[in-house]
């Protein structure tokens, strides 16, 4: 906001426009005090038969941009530049209805069927095989959940058979039979999907759950010791309490790799601030869950870890299923895309996963129209952070103005990650300024090395908070910049409702 000083100067009124103050900061990082190797699983993706998902995103024979397996090259590609690490398939709410028999065999074989976690009909011609295939060209890890809703136990345990069993039972036969002979060796594996939930086919309480995943896990892993298990925790929607997610792991003791939790966010009082303020939430439920972790290792005294997998999260509340969930993301979108990753990396010691939801088309980084690909706000941020954030999580010491909505107080304008590779001796620093107007003059000091005087900064910004992208344009974006750091301190200025990935070496 601009400050105007008036005076008279004898019997002449005259007024002075001084420019707005830009507010000040501190950020202190020392590469010692880790917190965590960060996991290149962060930075995975989803894909589930919903909307345009599938069906007329990842896959879509009839477009100019099919390839030789009706796959989509444009959503291919795209998927590649984000880094997508692991990708979870095929449901979300609809596997709790799927049996995985449906979609192998020959494609003109395969049964069209009512689909009842969206209302719609299955026609089952995006199946195992193929996208366990499109994971491959991707360069990604599949992640599969089993249907624990209206699924048997034998289901879950035959289908870890058809994907990672050598030929010489039935269900590798049969994988062999239609086409593909080595196994995949699909090492992630989930025991349904938010089975807490009202919603959910087949929906149980804590203990029936927990009894029923625990027969399911053993099967699974005797057919496959070394595949990696995570458990349903306590979803977005859900009226239960942090005791399903204690019952679930005591349940699992020794099975358990990971627990699932759920989360969407978005400007839902169309309040800013308060949006911002709302990200604080992310963090408080990993806290409350890696307690509880704890609580139940040491009480049934489990060695091996239990991590945390965000298999779901993503901005989402503008749109229903009848829009078939396509949200149109803005810049303040992007913003708590960014603050919400820093929350990953801040606590990578215990969150170990992360899939946004979804790949393309349904509350989306991507979307297609009139047969052509083109990015939202949140792409950006996400493929900056998949890009350069690996290594260690470097605890930092931030200080900066405060803002209080009518629900928050004391919540800091700078939200702020760091992390170092100590191969590459590149030192990431990912600041959100969340101020709406005024940048932030930012010192930056170096408490152990010496930064190198080249570095680059990557910013993702706009003109506006509500700016969108479209297929015509890209109005939010990543812009590149090098800037001078050197020595143990200097000086950046972080511009209103941006975000900021500064890339530095340390000498």
């Amino acid at each position: 906001m601009k400050k105007y000083i008036v005076f008279i100067a004898g019997s002449i009124l005259c007024s002075v426009v001084l420019p707005a103050q830009t507010l000040k900061g501190r950020i202190k990082v020392d590469i010692e005090r880790t917190t965590g190797t960060i996991d290149s699983l962060l930075y995975g993706n989803f894909t589930e038969h919903l909307g345009r998902c599938i069906y007329g995103g990842i896959y879509d024979p009839a477009s100019s941009q099919a390839d030789q397996y009706g796959f989509r090259k444009d959503v291919l590609q795209a998927s590649k530049e984000l880094n997508t690490s692991i990708l979870r398939w095929p449901g979300g709410n609809f596997v709790s209805g799927y049996n995985w028999m449906d979609g192998i065999g020959p494609a003109a074989n395969r049964p069209r069927k009512k689909e009842l976690a969206w209302n719609t009909i299955e026609t089952n011609q995006v199946g195992t095989d193929e996208f366990l295939r499109y994971a491959e060209r991707m360069g990604a890890q599949p992640y599969i959940p089993v249907n624990l809703g209206t699924g048997t136990l034998d289901d879950a345990r035959n289908w870890v058979e058809y994907c990672n069993s050598d030929t010489g039972t039935y269900y590798a036969n049969l994988r062999a039979k239609n086409g593909r002979i080595a196994p995949y060796k699909v090492k992630y594996w989930s025991l349904g999907n938010e089975m807490d939930g009202w919603w959910q086919m087949g929906a149980k309480n804590a203990d029936d759950y927990g009894k029923y995943a625990l027969e399911a896990a053993k099967l699974m892993k005797w057919v496959d010791p070394s595949i990696k298990l995570t458990v349903c925790g306590l979803s977005t929607w859900s009226s239960g309490t942090p005791d399903w997610n204690r019952t679930v792991l005591s349940h699992l003791k020794g099975y358990a790799d990971y627990i699932a939790l759920h989360y969407y966010f978005g400007d839902r009082t169309n309040n800013y601030l308060e949006y911002m303020a709302s990200m604080q939430e992310p963090e408080k439920e990993i806290k409350q869950t890696e307690a509880i972790i704890n609580e139940v290792r040491f009480k049934h005294r489990i060695d091996k870890p239990i991590y945390i997998a965000f298999d779901e999260y993503n901005v989402w509340y503008r749109t229903g299923v009848e829009e078939k969930l396509e949200e149109k993301y803005n810049l303040q979108d992007a913003l708590a895309i960014a603050t919400f990753l820093n929350t990953l990396i801040r606590n990578a010691h215990i969150v170990k996963m992360a899939n946004i939801a979804q790949l393309v088309n349904v509350i989306a980084p991507m979307m297609i129209t009139d047969d052509k690909l083109w990015k939202q706000t949140i792409y950006y941020p996400l493929q900056l952070f998949a890009s350069h954030c690996y290594g260690e999580s470097v605890n930092t010491f931030v200080q900066s103005d405060t803002f209080n909505t009518q629900r928050s107080k004391g919540i800091p304008y700078l939200d702020v990650s760091c992390t170092y590779q100590q191969e590459k001796q590149a030192l990431v620093i990912n600041v959100v300024n969340r101020h709406p107007s005024q940048a932030i003059e930012t010192t930056i000091e170096s408490q152990f090395g010496t930064l190198a005087k080249k570095a680059t900064a990557y910013e993702v910004n706009g003109s506006h908070l509500k700016e969108e992208n479209s297929v015509t344009q890209q109005k939010v974006k990543t812009v590149e910049r090098s800037f001078d750091a050197g020595g143990k301190q200097f000086t950046y200025t972080f511009p209103p409702h941006s975000f900021t990935q500064l890339v530095l070496s340390v000498k």
